[in-house]
C-alpha cells in the first residue's frame, strides 16, 4: 500500500466523486484519512470548511460511512441493526423507526426486516451495510466499494438509491473497481496510482483525453498500465 504524496484534491459539492486506481494505489488509506480514521502525517484537509484538528465532533456528524466489511451483527435483525447504529447517530423515536422503514422498503428488504442478518445473502447484506450508514442523512458519504460482491438486482438498487442521495444533496465520495459502473455514476474522477493522482475530470473529458480510448477502462489501463497489482 502506497502512502500519500505531493498530493492535492478538490471535491465540490454535490458531486459523485470517484476514487479510481489499482491495489495498494492509496484510495483507502485517502478515505481513512478523510474519515478521520487515519492521522496525517503532515499536509491537512478540510470538510465543508471545517478541519479535524478544531471541528472533529462537527465533522463526524454530517459524514456517512460504509466500509467495504460488513459493519453488521450477525445475531441481530436488519432492524435491530438499524435501529443501533442510527441510534449512534443521534436518531431516535418515530423519526428513527421511519427512516429504517423508508430505506428498507426502497432497496426491496422490507419483507426481511426481522430476520437476523446472518440468514442474509451477500447482496442483502450490501444493502443493510449502506443504509446503516445513511440514516442520518449525511451531507458527504464515503463508500469503499459499495457493490462488490453483490448480484445484478442488487447492484441496480444500490445505485439507484446512491443516485437518489444524491440527488437530494448529499456528496458522495466513491471507491470502486467496476469501471464501467463508474463511468455511469461519477460526475468527476480521480486516477490514482503509488500514492498520487495520475489525472482527474469527468468520464467523458478522461477518455476524450487519452489516445485511442473508447471508455474508462481504456483510460485506467493507459495511465496504471497492464501490471497485476497483487496484494497480501
Amino acid at each position: 500500500m502506497y502512502s500519500l504524496n505531493d498530493f492535492t484534491l478538490s471535491i465540490k459539492e454535490g458531486q459523485i466523486f470517484g476514487l479510481l486506481g489499482p491495489n495498494g494505489a492509496g484510495k483507502t488509506t485517502l478515505i481513512s484519512m478523510l474519515c478521520g480514521l487515519v492521522k496525517p502525517t503532515s499536509g491537512s484537509f478540510t470538510i465543508a470548511k471545517m478541519t479535524y484538528a478544531e471541528n472533529a465532533n462537527e465533522i463526524k456528524k454530517i459524514i456517512g460511512v460504509v466500509p467495504q466489511e460488513y459493519a453488521l451483527y450477525p445475531t441481530l435483525t436488519a432492524r435491530e441493526n438499524l435501529i443501533y447504529f442510527g441510534s449512534m447517530y443521534g436518531l431516535k423515536g418515530d423519526e428513527l423507526k421511519e427512516k429504517v422503514v423508508e430505506s428498507l422498503d426502497f432497496l426491496g428488504l422490507l419483507k426481511f426486516a426481522d430476520k437476523r442478518i446472518e440468514t442474509f445473502s451477500g447482496g442483502m447484506k450490501r444493502r443493510i451495510n449502506l443504509i446503516a450508514g445513511i440514516l442520518h442523512s449525511p451531507k458527504v458519504l464515503f463508500l469503499d466499494e459499495p457493490t462488490v460482491g453483490v448480484d445484478v438486482q442488487s447492484k441496480n438498487a444500490i445505485i439507484d438509491y446512491l443516485k437518489k442521495l444524491n440527488q437530494n444533496g448529499t456528496t458522495i465520495i466513491y471507491t470502486s473497481h467496476h469501471l464501467a459502473e463508474a463511468q455511469d455514476l461519477c460526475t468527476d474522477i480521480a486516477i490514482l496510482d503509488q500514492g498520487k493522482i495520475y489525472a482527474q475530470g469527468t468520464p467523458t473529458d478522461l477518455i476524450h483525453a487519452t489516445a485511442n480510448a473508447k471508455n474508462l477502462e481504456d483510460v485506467f489501463i493507459a495511465l496504471t498500465g497492464n501490471e497485476l497489482r497483487d496484494d497480501i
